[in-house]
């Protein structure tokens, strides 16, 4: 059981650089009662990549979630003012 909502969307720009880059990460429960992580990143505008890992506690999850967010705020990933907004298809 998940007693808390972890979600976070930051993005890295630098326009000398061609780079806007995103990273999403968020905790959800599984079907089979396991804590999942999920990790989303890519160029902004894309699909990107994803990766999942699962845990069999709660805190372990949330470790490697501070963990991670550690790295990306180093590495110069800043929230966004206003979540993304879904393209229409």
């Amino acid at each position: 059981m998940i007693y808390q909502p972890y979600h976070l969307y930051v993005e890295r720009s630098d326009v000398s650089r061609n780079m806007a880059r995103y990273y999403a990460m968020s905790i959800e429960p599984n079907l089979f009662g396991d804590v999942c992580l999920l990790r989303k990143w890519g160029r902004i505008g894309t699909r990107g990549q994803m990766m999942v890992h699962h845990f069999s506690h709660e805190e372990e999850a949330v470790r490697l979630f501070l963990d991670l967010l550690r790295q990306k705020r180093k590495r110069g990933y800043r929230p966004r003012a206003a979540p993304p907004k879904c393209k229409p298809r």
